[in-house]
């Protein structure tokens, strides 16, 4: 059975997360609008580095999964409003 590898998330610092967080959220909002399960955006980049701010700025960052649930909520009261 093949193994996979997950990238070293040691080069990265706070600073350049945080500088990369919008575009982290734009790919989970695409995610969410795409109709991604929760189980397979974790699996993603994105919410590796959501994760990580979180557990590194807990006041700052919410939780992936916070705002996936936010996220998709928001999604779904868009579409029915508009339907």
């Amino acid at each position: 059975m093949a193994q996979v590898t997950r990238p070293q998330l040691s080069g990265l610092r706070i600073d350049e997360l945080e500088a990369h967080y919008p575009a982290y959220c734009k790919a989970m909002r695409l995610l969410v609008r795409g109709g991604a399960s929760v189980a397979r955006v974790r699996r993603t980049v994105c919410w590796e580095r959501l994760a990580l701010l979180h557990k590194s700025l807990p006041r700052q960052y919410r939780d992936p999964e916070l705002l996936f649930l936010h996220l998709r909520r928001e999604w779904r009261e868009q579409t029915a409003l508009s339907a």
